[in-house]
């Protein structure tokens, strides 16, 4: 029988950088039995102390700090290491290793990277651009976006535009929609990365399914209908080869990897 761990992720600022460390951490091991448990802001010896107490009183407990205030640091890691809790720390190595490589001293600023510095309010700026032209909502200005997303329903155009805006980049996303033509000013000549989202067609009709059952919508037929959504995205695929735009399918895909791949493909355009 596996252990079951009780993890301690321990921050000096939100936690949301050394959540999603730990994300990808724990996706590493299939048998990986554990419970989580989140300390954000901690700034003093009293709350590290308080932490420490807890992790002595629980069996399997261990610690991932991102702390870089340096004397707070050092003191999670002994009071630690003296009461036999196993901790790690998630960024002291690696900001002593670019201080070293670019012969500068960190200034150890706990939510250094939350300043409200121009990409903070691009972000800002995109996410409310992305909100306004969810779903079809707005076309009219096109040219102010940096991605257009284009997709049958449910093949993940909203949480990958919410996600592409986070990163700063204007999304619209666009349904399509048998019989429904597309905006007239979204062409091939578009200065916008367009992009088109396919999915396979089983497991759309899957998605689907289980969303009508949800919304209790069951006098929608055509919508869950395998052949029905076959020609939706044959339909869809004809439109994007006959304008040159990049295909993603977004099966199995979560939206960071489909994101990842479609800022690789924006990368890609800005170079040609």
């Amino acid at each position: 029988m596996n252990r079951k761990y009780n993890v301690y992720l321990v921050s000096d600022s939100t936690g949301e950088t050394l959540d999603r460390i730990f994300l990808s951490l724990k996706s590493q091991f299939s048998n990986f039995d554990y419970e989580k448990k989140e300390f954000a802001f901690v700034r003093t010896e009293q709350q590290v102390d308080k932490i420490i107490k807890e992790c002595v009183e629980l069996d399997n407990s261990l610690i991932l700090y991102t702390i870089v205030e340096t004397k707070l640091a050092k003191y999670i890691a002994n009071q630690s290491e003296k009461n036999n809790v196993p901790c790690f720390g998630i960024l002291g190595n690696l900001i002593l290793s670019f201080s070293k490589l670019l012969n500068q001293k960190a200034i150890h600023k706990p939510s250094a990277q939350h300043v409200l510095d121009d990409d903070y309010y691009k972000r800002i700026e995109a996410i409310q651009f992305t909100m306004t032209h969810d779903d079809g909502k707005k076309v009219d200005d096109i040219d102010n976006a940096d991605v257009i997303l284009l997709g049958v329903s449910r093949t993940s155009k909203t949480p990958t535009s919410i996600y592409l805006a986070n990163r700063g980049y204007k999304t619209i996303n666009i349904p399509l929609v048998i019989d429904q033509k597309i905006p007239p000013n979204l062409n091939s000549n578009t200065k916008a990365c367009v992009i088109g989202l396919v999915a396979d067609p089983e497991r759309l009709a899957d998605i689907r399914r289980n969303r009508v059952a949800i919304m209790n919508e069951h006098q929608i037929k055509d919508y869950t209908n395998l052949d029905f959504i076959k020609k939706e995205l044959n339909d869809s695929k004809k439109l994007f080869k006959k304008n040159n735009w990049p295909i993603i399918d977004v099966t199995r895909r979560s939206v960071e990897e489909t994101a990842a791949s479609i800022l690789k493909i924006i990368e890609i355009k800005k170079h040609k």
